[in-house]
């Protein structure tokens, strides 16, 4: 009732030719599906359609072979059939179409590039769902499609980690770890090998049921050998690449090893410092203990 306070009349007769033209869109859609019973051929087909979040997607009816029939009428709508919305109805020789529901939602995000086909801009994870739409040619023949669309989110971006590296004097034993932070959908992963042997590859299967660990046996003396990883879901993916001889390299090794020797040094001496100033503290403390036990003595 705010927007009709103005002009009140004008308001509500607006309303109600919207109205007027709501019923006798579902008027032509029921009598339009009610066609096919006397004997009009009708035909229906699902499509599945996948697309990610902020990209765009087309719902296309693609003609039978032989199909060149004018199409007179087309309707588009969202949800189930229990709960379906009516959202557009397109007319041959009308430019724009005529909506009749969730016009805020999809009006500035759809284009209608001719008679069968419906673009969706800048979508959302809402939009997943089920569309459908309803075509009529001359004579009341009718074509009935269903698109099912599953909106997926961008996958981050991949990281590889070592969890585990053990070196011998022939062999490097590596752990590795790939995902996506923050991924929210489900996501695939793959691993790729350059320069590693297949005899090698075999012994480099995942070792637990999660496929984004691997653990691979590298010889020392086997040179550019590289890992990648590929994260991806239906319609995105991404990925990272490692060097195993940076890992592996016997100077990254002796670095590794320097830097726990002087760890454990740092402990070592951290603990005699605790010690020593234990000794210091309890010394004080055993002088002062004499020195008050003396005056007490004295004046006695």
């Amino acid at each position: 009732m705010g927007h009709c306070s103005q002009d009140y009349y004008l308001c509500w007769t607006t309303r109600l030719l919207r109205v007027i033209n709501l019923l006798c869109a579902c008027c032509s859609l029921a009598k339009s599906s009610g066609a096919h019973g006397s004997g009009i051929k009708e035909f229906r087909t699902h499509t599945s359609l996948k697309a990610i979040r902020g990209g765009s997607v087309l719902l296309h009816a693609i003609p039978e072979p032989g199909e060149h029939t004018r199409v007179e009428e087309s309707f588009w709508g969202y949800g189930p059939e229990s709960q379906s919305i009516l959202l557009l109805r397109i007319r041959n020789g009308k430019e724009d179409p005529q909506w009749f529901g969730l016009e805020d939602k999809y009006k500035q995000r759809v284009q209608v590039p001719n008679m069968t086909s419906l673009r969706i801009h800048n979508l959302t994870s809402q939009d997943s769902g089920q569309y459908w739409t309803q075509f009529t040619f001359p004579k009341g023949r009718l074509i009935k499609l269903v698109f099912h669309l599953d909106v997926y989110d961008p996958v981050p971006p991949a990281q590889i980690r070592a969890t585990s590296v053990s070196i011998t004097p022939s062999w490097c034993n590596v752990t590795l770890e790939c995902g996506a932070t923050g991924a929210l959908d489900v996501l695939n992963v793959t691993w790729g090998s350059k320069g590693l042997p297949t005899e090698l590859e075999q012994r480099g299967t995942p070792g637990s049921t999660d496929p984004g660990t691997l653990a691979v046996s590298l010889p020392l003396s086997q040179p550019n050998v590289s890992l990648t990883c590929v994260v991806s879901n239906p319609v995105d993916q991404k990925n990272a690449t490692v060097d195993l001889v940076d890992i592996c390299s016997q100077d990254s090794y002796g670095d590794r090893t320097a830097i726990l020797m002087g760890s454990i040094r740092m402990s070592y001496l951290a603990v005699i410092l605790i010690l020593v100033a234990g000794i210091c503290l309890w010394m004080i403390y055993e002088k002062v203990m004499e020195m008050r036990r003396s005056r007490l003595y004295i004046s006695f």
